[in-house]
């Protein structure tokens, strides 16, 4: 893993600059102090590393590792595993199920990469006995996994470490920030110069692009410009239905929610996503700001 960041001056403050999570990230300062500047980017990249170190899928020495190879056994997780865990349950609660951490296996199936190769059916329906939370020992904090679940905080993680990054940085400082996670933000104050915070989202293919002014809080995009299938003209978007282990193939091309955290956010445009074709009339409900782009 590439772990440098760089800070550069900018027309206005400094921007800080690093990869995590397999996605660009970014940290605008409304600051004069390049000290200070590099002191917020060190802190908010070393976080991110962290979260990621610690809840990757793709790593064979740590805990969601341990989860996932467990074999049936019962295990006792840490306290910050705790949260995330007992934030999933609820999520996949209130859900209906469409929210389901242990719905990662059909990674194995799908490839969401531009292309066109559609598992079959019959494998579909083979992988659906051990997707299901409620499937799942959880008694915080022990957790037991039937043979062959396994979890995947994916789902959760990038908007997590926005936040938790982001409150590093309160510790160090009140100068404005905004931190961006491949488009997972979060802002604690508007900038000095203006406003508002100008942010841009990406429609589908990115052929076009929304501008959004957030002053602070959290924002979040659920979508498929990037994370799709083509198959015979017909575009299968990567938001999977967990019960049936297909994609949602009605709900809009986006859903971008602001609320007072990245988790928050990133949770209700995934689960406005998960509504399909109900995906504006559930997210109107959830009384928050948003845009869908269809």
């Amino acid at each position: 893993m590439n772990r440098e960041w760089l800070v550069t001056k900018t027309e206005r403050g400094y921007r800080g600059r690093f990869k995590a999570m397999a996605s660009p990230c970014e940290v605008l300062i409304d600051c004069d102090s390049k000290a200070l500047a590099e002191q917020i980017t060190s802190t908010v990249a070393a976080e991110a590393w962290r979260i990621e170190s610690k809840f990757s899928r793709y790593r064979d020495d740590n805990i969601v590792y341990r989860i996932n190879n467990a074999k049936g056994k019962t295990l006792e997780v840490d306290q910050e595993t705790t949260h995330l865990i007992d934030f999933a349950t609820h999520a996949y609660q209130i859900s209906d199920r469409l929210f389901d951490l242990s719905s990662g296996v059909l990674r194995r199936l799908w490839k969401f990469d531009g292309g066109n190769h559609i598992p079959n059916p019959d494998d579909v329906t083979a992988i659906l006995p051990i997707i299901g939370w409620h499937k799942v020992t959880w008694s915080s904090p022990y957790l037991t996994l039937l043979p062959g679940m396994e979890i995947d905080f994916g789902g959760i993680g990038k908007e997590y470490a926005v936040d938790k990054a982001a409150a590093l940085v309160s510790s160090l400082s009140d100068v404005p920030i905004l931190v961006n996670f491949g488009g997972d933000l979060f802002a604690n104050a508007p900038p000095s110069y203006q406003e508002h915070w100008l942010v841009g989202v990406e429609n589908i293919g990115g052929l076009q692009s929304a501008n959004i002014q957030l002053q602070r809080g959290g924002l979040a995009t659920s979508g498929d410009a990037r994370r799709f299938l083509l198959r015979d003209g017909l575009r299968y978007p990567h938001v999977l239905n967990p019960m049936t282990g297909w994609p949602v193939m009605d709900a809009p091309h986006s859903v971008t929610v602001a609320t007072a955290s990245c988790v928050e956010a990133g949770l209700l445009a995934t689960l406005s996503m998960l509504q399909g074709k109900d995906a504006e009339d559930f997210i109107q409900a959830q009384e928050v700001l948003h845009w869908v782009q269809r």
